[in-house]
């Protein structure tokens, strides 16, 4: 179904290849990460007083990337967390002051400079002195003026004690409230944060618009698909690659301006709820839909009307009973077994709006430009969680690895023209999940287990790892090439040298080459690379190598799936390829 990327043919594995690649991971991620700071710890620079428009000298202490905060002290000893905008150069604010100073009064600035302790304390200064001359005189009041002079003395002179004390308590209660201020705005900013995150994050998930828009844009080759039953060939804009490298660019601006990938991970169960409703939504609107196809744009596996398919609709009946639960009772309009067969494989073969084609999209660009982005939202968790400067090497290799497989897989975009999926099989509810929810979430197991559970590897293990993954892509790489060659020109020279059997559809089966060892060398190949997906993760728990058993599980299926149908469709011919080539997946035991 998917492809591989080669690697350099130069490439060889040293006692230094590990530590070179750890140490460049290492400075592309605080690359990525690292913020843009106009202000560095030690600069002295004019600070917004919060909640007014005063600007006072300050210093910078520290910077908060999390919350984009600078922490600056001022003169008086107080600490604030202010943002970028509430501070400037001092130069910059001189020549602001200097071009706003014919506006403003200067008896205006004195008088909002000037504090109300220190008037205070004039006022409260001369009363106090009123009262010690008349306190000079003869010791008692003789007039009734001298004893409301006394009473004046007695009544301002005890605020004077008061309002001596007031101003540490004030200037804690003000550092209280500034606080809790400042405590409001980070959790408002935390708010806007996760909002902004979220859209982005979603972006690079199946329920993307941009993946789309790049799909219609007139860029890449435009390919033709097999010869459908009704005698024509649809064309496809196949610029897989071209949507990943925008994808790709438009996360990194993203984390470079601050975004945290690592959202993914934390609300990983949320996000695959959100996916699986889409792929839900979707299947009906393609169910729906292919009520109005036409005989000819029906696939086969999906039209249970069809005789010979009726079989299989009962043989899969129980198991497409399990998903009623989440089948929408709108399409149970009709025989249960059936619509419900033909909601899971789907009715449609190449359902399209205009030139937009639903399942070519879905088939390669959500799933597999989303399994990629988890991936790294899973290497930046686990260097949060672990208190890493880089991802562990197990992270690395699963990282490298599987991006090579999806990279390879959008490069060669034109090659799942001649698939099963693409060939035969109607769009509905199998291949909506499966692409928009079951690729991106359960792919991306050995990523999320190693967030939690690091496991080191020693150089040997690496190695013999690098190894297996390498002879893995070259099996998969080249029987795929072979087959979609000999598919598309069976009469090119340079095939000339592969043994055929001639079959009574005009068509011919490869005995040699590849496909003489075993009838599907492309999954050995896939088989083998899953390994080198799991071995990073260690043995001490099951679930990252979950991929590994279920695909060996569908593969087996697919095989008998191919075994029924090339029977039906070669006859003799196919009875007389399965005596030349012996096994199916593994040579010699299976």
């Amino acid at each position: 179904m998917l492809h591989i990327f080669h690697f350099p043919p130069c490439l060889s594995v040293s006692s230094c290849w590990s530590p070179v690649i750890h140490y460049c991971v290492s400075l592309l991620l605080r690359w990525l990460t690292m913020p843009s700071l106009k202000y560095q710890a030690g600069d002295k620079v004019m600070g917004r007083w919060p909640g007014s428009s005063l600007y006072y000298e300050v210093k910078v202490l520290s910077y908060d990337a999390k919350s984009r905060n600078y922490t600056v002290i001022y003169k008086d000893g107080t600490e604030l967390e202010l943002k970028e905008q509430d501070i400037m150069n001092v130069t910059s604010f001189q020549q602001r002051s200097r071009s706003r100073s014919n506006s403003r009064s200067p008896g205006r600035r004195r008088s909002r400079s000037r504090s109300p302790a220190r008037t205070t304390r004039r006022s409260s200064s001369r009363t106090a002195a009123a009262a010690a001359a008349a306190a000079a005189g003869d010791g008692t009041p003789s007039s009734r003026g001298d004893k409301k002079l006394k009473q004046a003395a007695e009544i301002k002179i005890s605020p004077i004690q008061q309002q001596e004390k007031e101003p540490a308590e004030n200037n804690s209660n003000n550092k209280h409230e500034k606080k809790e201020e400042n405590n409001m705005a980070s959790k408002v900013n935390e708010k806007l944060s996760e909002a902004a995150k979220l859209t982005v994050i979603l972006s690079g998930f199946p329920q993307a618009d941009a993946k789309a828009l790049l799909y219609t844009l007139p860029v890449g080759k435009l390919s033709e698909g097999v010869l459908l039953r009704s005698g024509r060939r649809l064309t496809y804009r196949t610029n897989g690659f071209f949507a990943f490298v925008v994808s790709a660019a438009v996360v990194a601006a993203a984390v470079y301006q601050g975004a945290d990938l690592t959202y993914i991970h934390s609300h990983f169960l949320q996000l695959t709820s959100a996916s699986f409703l889409v792929s839900m939504l979707l299947s009906v609107y393609l169910y729906v839909r292919s009520r109005s196809a036409g005989p000819d744009e029906r696939a086969l596996g999906g039209n249970s009307g069809e005789t010979h398919h009726k079989s299989a609709m009962l043989r899969l009946r129980a198991l497409c009973c399990l998903l009623i639960s989440t089948a929408p009772a709108a399409i149970c309009f009709d025989s249960p077994g059936k619509v419900i067969y033909d909601f899971f494989k789907g009715r449609e073969l190449n359902p399209r709006i205009k030139e937009f084609d639903l399942k070519f999209f879905c088939e390669m660009r959500p799933g597999l430009i989303g399994w990629c982005l988890i991936n790294v939202a899973m290497a930046l968790a686990e260097m949060k969680q672990q208190k890493l400067d880089a991802p562990s090497c197990s992270m690395i290799l699963v990282n490298v690895f599987q991006l090579v497989y999806v990279v390879d897989g959008l490069w060669n975009e034109e090659a799942i023209l001649t698939t099963m999926d693409l060939m035969h099989d109607g769009f509905g509810y199998m291949l909506a999940f499966g692409d928009l929810v079951w690729v991106p979430f359960t792919y991306t197991l050995q990523a999320n287990y190693l967030v939690s559970h690091p496991n080191p590897l020693s150089l040997p293990v690496l190695t013999a790892i690098i190894v297996l993954k390498l002879v893995g892509f070259y099996i998969f790489r080249k029987s795929n090439s072979e087959k979609n060659a000999f598919r598309r020109n069976p009469s090119d020279p340079r095939l000339s040298h592969l043994k055929t059997i001639p079959t009574a559809t005009g068509k011919s089966l490869l005995v040699s080459g590849w496909w003489g060892v075993v009838r599907h060398p492309n999954y050995l190949g896939d088989l083998i690379m899953a390994l080198a997906w799991s071995l990073p993760c260690g043995f001490s728990h099951l679930l990252p190598w979950f991929y590994i058993i279920y695909f060996f599980i569908l593969l087996v299926h697919r095989v008998s799936r191919d075994m029924i149908a090339c029977r039906r469709k070669y006859g003799s011919a196919w009875d007389e390829y399965c005596r030349t080539v012996r096994y199916r997946i593994i040579p010699g035991v299976y």
